[in-house]
């Protein structure tokens, strides 16, 4: 046998390795938050970067995301925006409840258009008649409208609100229809509002007025992958990764940080 055939039987080989080891490389699936896209995949790139396994997102409302967990949906990993969706898993059974940790937290605000937006110094703003439309996540289940369903009755002005309220499917749609001018105003984390160039803020809650908001994060029990998802919880713990979530307006419960 010539020496180039040699060589090419050998590259061919090596191509065959290659991509076995590519299809029987891990992959984590994780259900996330909504709010939690743009952090968790930068996370998940330089965790890529530095060997770790392939992360696949489904982001989307807490209460949808827990909803198909339960229906069976192959989930490693659950990082929900609420305690409630968790809650809801764990009573099932359906987390390794020794895993999960309330990583971050965050704060509602009140976001306009920016380009000739409505005007809302306050929340009480909401309940006047120029305010015709506003946008919240469903406040029967997802958890930026019970949050702001919350903060509205603390403040006496659900009762005014609700009959403007466009329900939405998650956070990511209340944005969308202040940016598309589908809706006056809407209630939503203060890292969404950072995240679109299209609204301002009118009017941010202050802390110890609004609602405790946590985000817990979990193994899946019956995970696929549950060496690699524990892993990456890790990393979701660590330092770099918060320092990536603070960037993007995450307030990080520092004591569950690993150095």
């Amino acid at each position: 046998m010539r020496i180039d055939e040699i060589i090419c039987r050998a590259v061919l080989l090596l191509s065959v390795w290659a991509g076995s080891r590519q299809l029987c490389a891990a992959q984590i699936n994780v259900f996330a938050a909504a709010s939690l896209t743009e952090g968790l995949r930068a996370i998940a790139a330089d965790y890529q970067k530095q060997g770790g396994e392939k992360i696949v997102f489904n982001f989307g409302a807490s209460s949808t995301l827990a909803r198909q967990i339960e229906e069976g949906a192959p989930a490693d990993i659950f990082f929900s925006a609420d305690e409630a969706q968790m809650n809801r898993l764990e009573g099932r059974g359906l987390i390794v409840a020794e895993t999960r940790r309330n990583l971050l937290s965050n704060s509602l605000v009140i976001i306009v258009a920016a380009k000739d937006g409505a005007i809302v110094p306050s929340p009480q703003a909401l309940a006047g008649p120029e305010i015709k439309h506003i946008a919240l996540g469903d406040p029967r289940v997802v958890p930026i409208g019970v949050y702001a369903r919350e903060y509205l009755q603390k403040v006496g002005l659900w009762g005014a609100v609700a009959p403007k309220v466009v329900p939405t499917e998650n956070v990511r749609g209340a944005l969308a229809a202040v940016e598309a001018g589908n809706a006056d105003a809407a209630i939503v984390y203060r890292t969404d509002a950072l995240a679109s160039g299209k609204v301002v803020v009118a009017y941010a809650v202050p802390l110890d007025q609004g609602p405790e908001i946590r985000y817990p994060v979990a193994l899946v029990r019956g995970a696929h992958e549950p060496e690699a998802s524990k892993k990456f919880l890790d990393c979701l713990a660590s330092e770099s990764a918060a320092k990536i979530f603070e960037q993007r307006g995450f307030v990080v419960v520092r004591e569950l940080i690993k150095q």
